[in-house]
């Protein structure tokens, strides 16, 4: 039996192979877009891809086809036609299917590599049947057992592929797998047609044949047709996948800024956006967390060796004054600071929170006794006292920090109040402090809230009075000046004491308005005794929160010049640690009020650095000396020796010296041995009321106490 010879078109063979190519490649693809995909958009996905897919492959086959020639012309019948093409189509939905799997097991491996290549198969060889000859085709059953294999290997790479480049997902590699798509989809292509082809090598054609299906598919022209539409096919496929890509991409980016700015929101939402310290919301949560372990704990335990639970109430001593001098900047900056040195005298575990402007609390869990939640006080104490660094600018703050441990100091919906209870206790004992709560903490916290409310508009309600004490000329035993000391008559509580309402001002930022109304009451003042005929020098004292206002010397002018006062009637008294505390941001301020004419003194001399070269640096005139140290002159040689060395430095720097508290004639009489300038105390006249002051120097005074200096009856300037 004689066969025809057959003949490739080697541009159509080309082509087949550029679409199997191609095909491959998009099947790659495909697999790729298959995973993650929601249901509904997957199942859209693997049927697109499907026909897609199927028609590329099944394109190839057919235009291989054409790309063989006999010497007669040969047809295909429709209906075959068409089920190889639907032969292709299933097999690429198999294939997709598989490739969409979590894993690629031996199993699935083998039953899908198997239902690919014999989808494969079905598809050519159902179009080789296409070809409707007499008589029919001869087959070479060696070659068609090597296409069969072919086909299987083919598959089972194609699948061992699939699963295999998951592992270089990742915009990161996008260049590494696009060269290693488009590597195995040359070697599936070349394997695909190589199946092709050796199909085609086992089909022969008897000399002689005659094709039967004259009217069917073929003929010039059809190869570069199916050729072009596949391509095109496959082409927009690639383009929608490359296009579902990117909307992927920019979706999972928008997911993840979405679930970042979501984080953010909730970590707003629970931390201080200054210090990054959880907030009251978060503590509270903690807290309530935090007893919820302590009941179930404490069930099982003796109640007496049970873990306690304790709340610490911290507020800083001072912040106010610093933050409205130096600014807020450098008051942000020192609340970082002071949380950062919380957490590191924290234990592990504890929880640091910031509730307010310089408020924070500590939650601290498994403390057996309040001995533990005492030692930590004091390091949280210590920590705060140490100086802290502004650009350059050594300031000092402490704090004062409020103790209550639970279950011991009542139920846990008033741990934090009664923490806050003690915190007030430990700031009324001076600050810098611990305290543990009492029961009668509660009502003296609520004593004080009401307190600071009723501070606040008490300079408007004209509750402030001004009382002035004298101070004596030694030598003379004259009054010489007067200190203003500031009253404060409350409409239901009576007289506020001094060290009640002052620390409290300083810590609620009040003492600012309340010094801007002593220096204007002062000056008020002077120029009314002006016109009564009397000529008083009148010392006030200076807070280190005015000290540190910029504009200071500025609004002592604007008062001197609104009531037409001659700026020596004015004496600023400043304590010896607020001179101290920055002594450069001191001498601005002294320089300024020496220029303008207002004498200058440094109060409470001894409780501070004393450091006389310090003092010297500023253009003070006077000093006076704590009364601590006068109250033992009379029965301590130590203090009597102390007086006298300062009164002898202070004479040798130019300052005059006034001592405070002399209550005893014994005393008086030593200070003026010592050559004391002027002496100031219950011994000569308590403080008193301007008007009771008048009376006096008009002699309404009691029998044997000192006289006014007679140059202060007259229109002339005298110090001392």
């Amino acid at each position: 039996m004689n066969f025809l010879v057959p003949s490739y078109d080697p541009w159509v063979v080309f082509g087949s192979i550029a679409v199997a190519v191609l095909a491959s490649y998009v099947a790659l693809d495909l697999a790729d877009r298959m995973r993650g995909q929601e249901r509904t958009a997957g199942l859209a996905w693997w049927g697109g891809g499907s026909v897609a897919l199927g028609s590329g492959i099944w394109s190839m086959h057919f235009v291989g086809m054409l790309a063989y020639s006999v010497p007669i012309d040969l047809r295909y019948t429709y209906g075959l036609t068409l089920l190889s093409w639907i032969a292709a189509v299933a097999v690429s939905g198999v294939a997709l299917f598989i490739a969409s799997r979590g894993r690629l097991t031996v199993r699935r491996l083998v039953a899908g590599s198997t239902a690919m290549a014999a989808g494969i198969c079905a598809m050519h060889y159902t179009g080789m049947a296409a070809i409707d000859v007499a008589p029919g085709i001869v087959w070479n059953v060696r070659l068609v057992a090597a296409s069969i294999g072919i086909a299987m290997l083919a598959s089972a790479g194609a699948l061992l592929v699939f699963f295999g480049l998951r592992t270089f997902s990742g915009n990161e590699r996008r260049l590494l797998m696009f060269g290693l798509r488009l590597a195995a989809a040359i070697a599936f292509g070349l394997a695909i047609s190589a199946m092709h082809y050796t199909g085609m090598a086992a089909a022969s054609f008897v000399e002689g044949s005659i094709c039967r299906s004259i009217d069917t598919v073929g003929g010039d022209g059809l190869g570069a047709l199916v050729v072009l539409s596949s391509g095109l096919i496959l082409g927009l496929t690639l383009f929608t996948s490359a296009l579902d890509r990117r909307l992927r991409d920019t979706s999972v980016r928008l997911a993840g800024s979405l679930m970042i700015a979501n984080e953010e929101l909730q970590r707003l939402a629970l931390h201080d956006a200054l210090t990054g310290l959880p907030n009251r919301a978060l503590f509270e949560d903690r807290m309530a967390h935090a007893v919820a372990r302590h009941r179930r704990e404490a069930t099982r335990a003796d109640e007496r060796h049970a873990e306690r639970l304790v709340v610490m109430f911290i507020d800083l001593d001072g912040f106010k004054p610093i933050n409205d001098s130096f600014g807020h900047a450098a008051g942000d900056q020192l609340l970082v600071e002071a949380a950062s040195r919380l957490r590191e005298g924290a234990r592990e575990g504890d929880t640091i929170a910031r509730i307010g402007g310089d408020e924070f609390v500590l939650l601290a869990e498994g403390v057996f006794s309040t001995d533990d939640a005492v030692r930590t006080a004091r390091r949280v104490v210590h920590a705060i006292g140490l100086p802290f660094n502004l650009g350059g600018r050594q300031v000092s703050v402490s704090c004062s920090v409020g103790i209550a441990v639970y279950p011991d100091h009542g139920p846990p919906e008033r741990l934090l109040a009664n923490a806050d209870a003690a915190m007030y206790a430990a700031k009324q004992g001076g600050g810098s402090r611990h305290v543990l709560y009492e029961a009668r903490m509660e009502s003296d916290a609520r004593d004080q809230v009401e307190l600071q409310a009723d501070l606040r508009s008490a300079v408007a309600r004209g509750e402030f009075e001004l009382h002035y004490q004298p101070k004596v000329n030694s030598q003379r035993r004259r009054i010489g000046s007067v200190e203003a000391l500031l009253r404060w008559h409350h409409p239901t509580r009576g007289s506020i004491p001094p060290n009640v309402f002052i620390p409290m001002a300083e810590r609620f930022g009040l003492i600012g308005a309340i010094g801007d109304w002593v220096v204007d009451e002062a000056c008020r003042q002077i120029a009314a005794w002006a016109d009564q005929g009397l000529r008083m020098r009148v010392a006030i004292n200076v807070s280190p929160h005015q000290l540190r206002q910029g504009n200071l010397v500025e609004r002592i002018e604007a008062a001197l010049a609104r009531h037409a006062v001659d700026p020596a009637q004015l004496m600023c008294e400043i304590t010896e640690s607020a001179a101290m505390e920055d002594v450069s941001e001191t001498q601005r301020a002294f320089d300024g009020l020496a220029r303008a004419g207002v004498f200058l003194s440094i109060d409470d001399f001894g409780t501070g650095y004393s450091s006389l070269s310090y003092l010297r640096q500023l253009p003070a005139r006077q000093l006076k000396i704590d009364r601590s140290f006068i109250q033992d002159l009379e029965t301590s040689g130590d203090a009597r020796a102390v007086v006298d060395a300062v009164i002898r430095l202070s004479h040798a720097l130019g300052l005059r010296v006034v001592a405070e508290g002399v209550e005893t004639a014994g005393q008086s009489e030593i200070l003026i041995d010592l050559a004391c300038d002027e002496l100031q105390g219950y011994f000569f006249a308590k403080p008193m009321s301007a008007d009771a002051l008048v009376g006096w120097a008009r002699g309404e005074r009691p029998r044997g106490t000192v006289d006014f200096s007679p140059s202060m009856l007259l229109d002339q300037t005298v110090f001392g």
